[in-house]
């Protein structure tokens, strides 16, 4: 049996305080924003699992295949003992780089990272029992704050997967991939996905798909808060709008009142009160040039060794090494 060990850094109490501060920052702004690590409920969990699936929505499978050609290499290159991943969600790309570093004889520890520990105690359960003899010790953080809480021996291989990086602002990725490098040591490596700037009708179909999945998932945002925050707003008044800005280079993701409403937010004691078409940002989605991202790589000290993209460079993995610091 495989050995599984969870730490956590970030418990019900502390995310919930962590919710209620930034739902009654980002309500009180103009414009309003909230931030999208509030989507992954178990139901968003389940719509966002279905876009990955949806024809219009091309990451998931191109991170995929390119992970497919790739991940050989990527074993032999990093010679990893330890696999780590941010946001690992359900893990399941995951397992390409687990049995690519068991096949080559380095992988003894994998360590899932995720905000939501009943998505990551079910992924850990199934990578423990996949993977037999692995240790598997989930961390329950979030990876804005908590990354120094990763375990610091042996050869690791740090993996940041989905273009999840691009929900962040450009300062907030100078910050994170600052914290990356303060994290990593000599040998090891950082795996990044990221998703590039292309036509901007199929950038706005991956998240204004025609079934209507997206739209249900940025209403559900809604449902979260509801539920979390004895809120009492009504789904059915807000309509799914995505938008690309070509100055950011993202796809913003927001939610329009239909008519003027109030609604009222009880463990906040906050009303918030909403314009028809009053639009809330509720996710940015940045995507990414290779000069681009390559340089904010190296202003956080981390040098890009490998870039690999598929034949309509829709998509992006790199790898990333810690520049020594008397280097920088």
């Amino acid at each position: 049996m495989s050995t599984l060990d969870v730490s956590v850094h970030l418990d019900p109490t502390s995310l919930a305080a962590q919710m209620a501060d930034d739902v009654r920052d980002g309500l009180t702004r103009i414009p309003k924003v909230l931030p999208p690590k509030y989507f992954y409920d178990a139901r968003g969990s389940e719509l966002f699992d279905r876009i990955t699936r949806l024809p219009e929505y091309y990451p998931t499978r191109t991170e995929r295949a390119i992970l497919l050609e790739r991940v050989g290499q990527i074993a032999a290159f990093t010679g990893a003992t330890t696999l780590m991943e941010l946001g690992s969600g359900t893990s399941e790309k995951t397992r390409l780089l687990l049995q690519a570093l068991r096949d080559a004889g380095t992988l003894d520890r994998f360590v899932p990272f995720d905000v939501d520990p009943a998505v990551l105690a079910d992924a850990s359960v199934a990578v423990s029992a996949e993977f037999d003899g692995l240790t598997v010790e989930p961390v329950v953080g979030d990876f804005e704050k908590h990354l120094g809480e990763l375990p610091r021996e042996g050869r690791r291989l740090l993996a940041f997967l989905g273009s999840t990086i691009g929900n962040l602002d450009r300062e907030q990725r100078s910050s994170f991939l600052a914290e990356v490098r303060d994290t990593l040591t000599d040998g090891d490596a950082f795996l990044l996905g990221t998703d590039l700037v292309k036509d901007e009708g199929r950038l706005v179909a991956a998240y204004d798909d025609a079934q209507g999945i997206t739209a249900e998932f940025n209403a559900n945002v809604l449902q979260v808060l509801n539920r979390s925050l004895d809120a009492d707003f009504d789904p059915g008044a807000f309509a799914h709008r995505a938008l690309w800005d070509p100055e950011e280079e993202w796809i913003e993701m927001r939610l329009e009142s239909l008519r003027d409403q109030q609604i009222r937010i009880g463990d906040l004691d906050l009303d918030v009160t909403f314009t028809r078409g009053e639009q809330m940002r509720t996710e940015i989605s940045a995507k990414f040039r290779r000069e681009g991202i390559t340089r904010e790589l190296a202003a956080a000290g981390l040098q890009v060794v490998h870039w690999w993209t598929d034949p309509r460079e829709d998509f992006a993995l790199s790898i990333s090494v810690p520049v020594a610091r008397d280097l920088r």
